[in-house]
């Protein structure tokens, strides 16, 4: 009997399924009680994430399976700790025979990352200062490559393909529309800060073109995207001799973006714009997180704890 095929949204506990899927995760453990090994997924598609067991596994599969892999996987769906998880009975890697693609299994952000850039060009343009212009097209054009494609971070918020492309649109927009309310706000400023602030992250972290992310880079654990944006924003402007000044403004805002030391910035906002940084980013971040945490949940119900909301549980209103 052929079995079904559910896209992850759609997998419900007691489901026999015969799937396609992206292997966001994978690692080799081993049990507490008996000492064997298994491997341990997260599996993917643009619906979402399951996690996944394959118990007992063959000396050949230990290593077989890596972060971008698609997978065509045969299982059942269970429930353990109310999560729903994904029980593996066969799996093998996909074949060229198969005829799918893997990025129809990505989720991506909702626009297309041409346009999304294309838009961010624009704001670059609206900056009036000639200097800051020239620093964040100058940064822009040497990631344009890797941009097109990268998550915002490894977990939580934009962690999804051309992520960090929308990721940047979605605070310059919002940015865009609280200028608009309060004339003292400096959009040069602005716009500067929120399009370098996490540029970064490309050399935080390590994303195949799928925009999954398997480690951090030795740079991103010893460094992190804060002291590497500041590096590099002094790196641009020692190129295009940029006066002292408009170089701190950029690099503090880079610094002090994540507002607290325990989060990574030494300093907090000491100028308007630098403000308005933080809290633009914890917004689009909260919004993201809180939107995919009730997803699928059902109207009137709560989600799972989730880490990145304090292990809240999000309740998804009737309304």
């Amino acid at each position: 009997m052929e079995l079904a095929s559910k896209k992850i949204t759609d997998l419900e506990v007691g489901d026999r399924v015969d799937c396609f899927f992206i292997v966001k995760r994978v690692d080799l453990k081993t049990t507490n009680s008996k000492d064997k090994k298994y491997l341990d997924f997260i599996f993917g598609d643009k619906t979402g994430e399951i996690s996944a067991k394959l118990w007992e596994v063959p000396l050949e599969m230990e290593d077989m399976f890596t972060e971008s892999d698609l997978v065509k996987v045969r299982g059942t769906v269970t429930s353990y700790m109310n999560n729903t998880q994904f029980k593996v009975e066969r799996i093998r890697l996909s074949a060229p025979e198969d005829n799918v693609n893997p990025e129809a299994f990505v989720e991506s952000a909702p626009l297309e990352n041409t346009f999304m850039l294309e838009e961010i060009h624009g704001y670059i343009r609206a900056i009036r200062d000639q200097d800051i212009r020239e620093v964040v097209m100058a940064v822009v054009t040497e990631k344009k490559d890797k941009l097109m494609y990268y998550p915002a971070a490894k977990r939580n918020h934009h962690a999804i393909r051309s992520g960090l492309l929308y990721h940047i649109l979605t605070m310059l927009k919002l940015g865009e529309r609280i200028a608009g309310i309060y004339p003292a706000v400096n959009t040069d400023l602005l716009f500067a800060g929120i399009i370098l602030h996490d540029l970064e992250k490309i050399n935080e972290m390590d994303s195949s073109e799928l925009g999954i992310v398997s480690e951090y880079t030795i740079e991103g654990n010893l460094l992190g995207h804060i002291t590497l944006g500041v590096k590099n924003v002094d790196r641009v402007c020692d190129r295009l001799k940029v006066p002292d000044e408009k170089r701190m403004l950029l690099q503090h805002m880079i610094l002090s973006h994540h507002y607290e030391p325990e989060y990574g910035s030494p300093v907090k906002p000491m100028f308007l714009e630098a403000e308005l940084l933080h809290h633009i980013d914890m917004i689009d971040a909260r919004i993201f997180d809180f939107s995919l945490a009730v997803r699928d949940v059902e109207p009137g119900s709560f989600s799972e704890s989730i880490f990145s909301l304090d292990r809240r549980r999000i309740y998804k209103p009737k309304l």
